[in-house]
């Protein structure tokens, strides 16, 4: 009974850590959105976000796992899928496993027809072209970022402009096949109990990956691709129940303890082999009931489960068990500790689990306080303002930007296309606040394109109406912060007191007490302002976000130094906060009607950037928000001020990549 009611308690406290089922929905339902919703296919190139991340897992260590692949060559198993496809745009390549191992084939070319950058991947064997896994990976490697290192068949890095904000990728430039591996036929007839027939058939009718990398002890080690099941295990996970999910992030934070320390060649357990064992656990009902009170006991079978491979040194693919995934690393004198350091924990029980920190703690809750009731109603752990934070988070880190009005109607197009499908709430607002972004980009494109060619005065007053018309749509259904949007639009041409208007209604709706700005928010007020209503109306009347500028486009002169810098040092995008931005654009607009309120709008600006601890200025946002009160001082002619504003931009966290454009303005002022 005890140990059912620390399970319980662990339950709680890892739905508090790594999310409730509410909380992995919507992450999960944001990606797929836009994914297979929104992004589509690009150059004939389509991307995928796998891993962790694409779980539903937010850790704060978690990386960016991405998979690419040409969608003009897909690979086939034999001959005769070729019917499905136009073989006069489609180039064909064919699996050869005669001489690979289990999970492994090599790519070959029948009719020595493919894209200039598949063939410099070419190698020639037994007379025919064959696909070199190594060649590939070497290759497209270098379409990414300059700083790119290979990690097996991916290439990893870091985004960002420093570590403490950087997030680590890999990308993965593999092949699909639309068609299930006759190696993994087996698979489908072990699925008696779990996953559900559904499941079964949408992952079967997925096909496979094939990734650059090949058998370490294999003949065509160079040359060999691995067969992967990323979008299989995908939708397996998306299949598990909350309980399942969280015992997989229990092993995760496991593993993590167990590799603290090491270099990456002496680390022998990884998160793929704990989600194999959590996958073989769940097929083989090794617990009848997962539910929160068997959480512990779902943790120890995997564990145990675990501790006979490594004893054994055979970890059998999920999909092709007569893959050991074991086999390159876990052997030897390595897997002699690896099994004495395992079996050391077994030994001590299932206790052992209080020396991994965040577990720790939720279960001495309960070990301190015996009598201590737990409640797992999801409903009673996570309030109303925490899931529309979420959500509204999700949102905002998963925006579409269109740089090109073909782009911008090809998003609306889609969209138009799935209204009448079936959507979730989730993936409604999504497409909602996609939309909204979308017509703010065409806005700007749509005014560029007439003023800057000679169209004529008839075609810039169309233009004109039209970006206006797109910028007051997209501010009724998007943030409250896109209202400065418009008032960007009018400031651009001319229209101060249009957008004095705009910027008035913006200010009252920043400034209620129940606004939730990205990590700020109050509960009560917001609860009070907005609590049970949809998500779409709070969206509109409570959450504000920060201002992203797409650096292709140029929305007010003031800046476009900016993001020509953060351009050039590939930065796709300015984000602004929205206080800064409306300070700003009432000190430009107040300078040519109304003098005394522009100086007042500017000491609003310069106590801000001053004051504000982090609440409407994220500290990551301090280098754009000196930038822009130094920009606003200096066209006042206060250069003394300009210049230490400047000076202090420099000194931030170089977030939006603009200190090419600090330094010349800094030039400028000597």
């Amino acid at each position: 009974m005890a140990l059912q009611t620390i399970s319980e308690s662990l339950y709680v406290g890892l739905c508090l850590e790594v999310g409730t089922s509410q909380q992995v929905a919507i992450r999960r339902d944001v990606k797929d959105i836009m994914e297979h919703k929104v992004t589509g296919t690009c150059y004939n190139v389509h991307g995928m976000l796998s891993g962790s991340r694409r779980e539903g897992f937010r850790f704060k260590d978690s990386d960016c796992d991405y998979m690419f692949w040409l969608t003009d060559h897909p690979v086939l198993w034999d001959f005769s899928q070729a019917q499905f496809y136009n073989t006069h745009r489609d180039k064909m390549i064919l699996c050869d496993s005669s001489e690979s191992s289990p999970g492994f084939t090599l790519l070959w070319l029948p009719l020595e027809e493919a894209s200039r950058l598949v063939l410099s991947a070419c190698v020639r064997m037994h007379g025919a072209l064959y696909i070199s896994s190594a060649k590939y990976r070497e290759i497209t490697c270098k379409l990414g970022n300059s700083n790119t290192t290979m990690h097996g068949p991916c290439s990893s890095g870091t985004e960002g402009p420093i570590m403490e904000y950087a997030t680590e990728y890999d990308h993965a430039f593999c092949f699909v096949s639309e068609f299930w591996p006759p190696s993994a036929s087996s698979w489908r007839d072990r699925c008696h109990s779990w996953p559900p027939p559904c499941v079964v058939h949408d992952i079967i009718r997925s096909g496979c990956h094939f990734v650059a990398i090949g058998h370490k002890l294999g003949n065509n080690t160079d040359n060999e691709w691995r067969i992967s099941f990323s979008q299989a295990e995908q939708k397996l996970v998306y299949a598990m129940n909350h309980t399942q999910f969280l015992t997989y992030a229990l092993l995760k934070m496991f593993v993590k303890k167990i590799n603290y320390g090491l270099s990456e060649e002496e680390k022998l357990l990884c998160s793929y082999h704990i989600k194999t064992a959590v996958l073989w656990a769940i097929q083989q009902n090794a617990i009848h009931d997962w539910c929160p009170q068997n959480l512990l006991a779902g943790f120890w079978v995997c564990f145990k489960l675990l501790l006979k491979w490594v004893y054994e040194g055979v970890c059998p693919n999920f999909f092709i068990p007569e893959n050991n995934m074991f086999l390159n690393k876990v052997y030897g004198e390595a897997q002699k500790q690896l099994f004495t350091q395992l079996y050391s924990l077994y030994e001590r029980g299932i206790l052992f689990l209080l020396h991994i920190p965040p577990i720790c703690s939720c279960i001495m809750n309960v070990l301190c306080n015996p009598r201590l009731s737990v409640c797992t109603d999801e409903r009673t752990l996570i309030s109303e303002v925490r899931i529309d934070k979420e959500l509204f988070n999700e949102m905002y880190t998963n925006s579409i930007y269109r740089d090109n009005l073909l782009t911008c109607m090809e998003y609306l197009h889609a969209v138009e296309q799935l209204i009448m499908s079936p959507l979730t709430q989730c993936q409604i607002i999504m497409l909602q606040k996609h939309t909204a972004t979308v017509l703010q980009c065409s806005a700007f494109i749509l005014h560029d394109m007439y003023t800057t060619t000679s169209g004529g005065n008839k075609h810039v007053y169309i233009a004109d109406k039209l970006s206006c018309y797109m910028l007051k749509l997209a501010a009724k259904f998007g943030f409250v912060s896109d209202l400065l949007y418009i008032a960007m639009y009018f400031y651009k041409t001319l229209r101060y007191r249009e957008a004095l208007s705009v910027i008035e209604m913006t200010k009252v709706k920043l400034a209620q007490p129940g606004l939730m700005y990205r990590r700020y928010v109050d509960p009560e007020r917001y609860t009070e302002a907005v609590g049970g209503w949809s998500w779409s109306t709070k969206m509109r009347n409570a959450v504000a976000q920060t201002i992203i500028l797409m650096n292709n486009i140029f929305y007010i002169d003031e800046l476009t130094l900016e993001q020509q810098s953060s351009s050039l040092d590939g930065g796709p995008y300015l984000h602004i906060p929205p206080l800064i931005l409306l300070h700003m654009l009432e000190f430009l607009c107040c300078r040519h009607v109304d003098p005394m309120r522009a100086q007042a709008a500017l000491d609003n600006l310069q106590v801000l950037v001053h004051h504000d601890q982090g609440v409407f200025v994220d500290v990551e946002l301090r280098d754009i928000s000196w930038e822009i009160l130094g920009i606003s001082q200096q066209m006042t002619g206060n250069h003394q001020a300009a210049l230490f504003s400047y000076q202090q931009s420099l000194s931030q966290i170089p977030f939006n990549k603009i200190h090419t454009a600090t330094s010349h303005r800094i030039q400028d002022l000597h």
